[in-house]
């Protein structure tokens, strides 16, 4: 499977999809949460993330665009949920996003909503 393109208007260092520090990591092939859940958090968490990726949802709160849907996919996940995914803002992703953890309560959720067997904690 060849690598997903970039959008052209991530940053430089940004100029591939980032992939985890842990080759075959669950979560790069997986993407359930990302095309599950509403990507919530505080509003300053934005400043690190390209602003055509996120929007604003309160005075205080924005998400990640595409998880403010009735089904919702992150705009920032590239691949096939389940069989091939990466996250282009891996390394600045949102808390969110850093407290999923593979096999915990929420990506067994996610993963049972998308088909998906489960994965050990």
């Amino acid at each position: 499977m060849s690598a997903p393109s970039v959008p052209s208007f991530w940053p430089a260092q940004s100029a591939q999809p980032a992939q985890s520090a842990q080759p075959g990591d669950p979560c790069q092939r997986c993407g359930a949460c990302c095309a599950h859940f509403r990507v919530s958090f505080y509003w300053a968490e934005a400043e690190l993330i390209p602003a055509a990726l996120t929007r604003r949802l309160t005075p205080v709160l924005a998400c990640m665009a595409g998880t403010d849907q009735a089904a919702p996919r992150c705009t920032a996940l590239h691949g096939v949920v389940g069989e091939g995914c990466a996250c282009g803002i891996y390394a600045v992703r949102p808390s969110p996003c850093r407290e999923v953890l593979v096999g915990d309560a929420q990506c067994l959720r996610a993963r049972q909503a998308k088909g998906l067997p489960p994965l050990p904690a």
